[in-house]
């Protein structure tokens, strides 16, 4: 089973193959241990456009579609997934332009990018994950626009973006009702960049606080409707949470494949171990769930090219993906035996970039609940 794809698809995925094995592979494992990805390997990915793919035309972007995109970030996200995310980063920031902005705003944050510069989505509190409307972090009107004061954490891209997407309050009586979204320039006086997490796996991605100190942002960079932020945050999540699934795909494509080529090769008790029957059991369960997993996010991103905002459908990719990619690459360690479990081979690596997949972007719980809730409500 595979995806029908075009030949222009084929093209573009072969290409950042073989782009993604000659300047990131071998470079991967070092900055791993490192915990950084060098500013040198970002070249490359700006060399191939990647920053501009899902940026409309009319703003001199690529405008590809939702459906190519993934599938080249899947590719990508064989090589590394931290890398990858560090450029779809931008596009979690720039769909909340699209949803809310206006045409100028549009065009402000698209010129930014096509700098060759990054972009975050500045969201997540200490005291506020899943529930968003806890947030702390104020916008007080003042004459010509709000002044900012906000502590964001676990910010992807924190440290490295030049224009940010951030979320604050303007009416703490409102709740929910009111929190605003601000665009938000890396230089404006008050931006300070916070602690850098030493995370446990995706650790070429760069994640951050974000510090807001008494930061003035001019009216015209009021992101849609004061009070709205809340709403269009979740709109595009829905967008996010399953466009991060290809990522997840790739991950468990490159487990599947190391996994294979160990099986068949490694020897014991005179055979291959690809031939014994319970070494295959778990080949196949990592070729079932990658496949469907793969077809899962192909139907979402057309539902999304389509239109859709996904609500459903995305908690259920998000879901359904990254609870099966924990099974995958478990898999792969456990045919690898010992070897998986260190360093020496990467599917280590992978194991520990699969994990965080079920806690970003919305945890794996608060996607069943939302799940529960549509389904009750029809």
């Amino acid at each position: 089973m595979t995806l029908l794809y075009t030949k222009e698809q084929k093209a573009l995925i072969s290409l950042v193959h073989d782009v993604a094995e000659q300047e990131l592979k071998p470079y991967v494992a070092q900055a791993d241990r490192d915990g950084k990805c060098p500013e040198e390997l970002y070249e490359f990915g700006f060399d191939l456009g990647l920053h501009l793919v899902e940026v409309p035309k009319e703003y001199g972007g690529t405008g590809l579609d939702y459906e190519t995109t993934a599938m080249i970030f899947e590719e990508l996200a064989k090589i590394d997934a931290g890398y990858a995310i560090t450029f779809v980063t931008t596009f979690v920031a720039l769909r909340n332009v699209i949803l809310a902005g206006t045409p100028e705003q549009a065009q402000y944050f698209a010129d930014v990018v096509k700098q060759r510069k990054f972009a975050a989505f500045a969201l997540t509190e200490p005291n506020a994950g899943s529930d968003v409307a806890g947030m702390r972090s104020t916008a007080t009107k003042v004459d010509g626009g709000y002044v900012l004061n906000s502590t964001k954490t676990f910010i992807t891209n924190g440290g490295i973006a030049s224009i940010y997407i951030v979320f604050c309050k303007t009416d703490f009586e409102a709740g929910a009702h009111g929190i605003t979204a601000f665009i938000v320039d890396r230089d404006m006086p008050g931006v300070r960049v916070g602690a850098e997490e030493d995370k446990m796996g995706l650790r070429l991605s760069n994640t951050t606080e974000l510090l807001l100190d008494d930061v003035f942002v001019p009216e015209d960079r009021v992101l849609g409707k004061v009070g709205e932020g809340m709403k269009l945050a979740l709109n595009a999540l829905n967008l996010s949470r399953a466009f991060v699934c290809t990522m997840g795909v790739g991950i468990m494509q490159r487990a599947l494949d190391e996994a294979l080529a160990y099986a068949t090769e490694r020897k014991q008790f005179g055979k291959p171990l690809a031939s014994f029957q319970l070494v295959q059991g778990l080949l196949a369960d990592m070729a079932i769930k990658t496949e469907a997993a793969r077809c899962v996010v192909n139907n979402t991103m057309r539902l999304m090219d389509a239109g859709s905002l996904v609500q459903l459908e995305g908690a259920i990719c998000k879901t359904f993906v990254t609870d099966s990619m924990q099974e995958v690459v478990s898999n792969a360690v456990q045919v690898m035996g010992g070897y998986g479990y260190s360093r020496e081979y990467p599917v280590e690596k992978l194991m520990r970039d699969a994990k965080v997949f079920q806690i970003f972007e919305g945890t794996n719980q608060i996607q069943r609940t939302t799940i529960a809730k549509l389904l009750a409500n029809g």
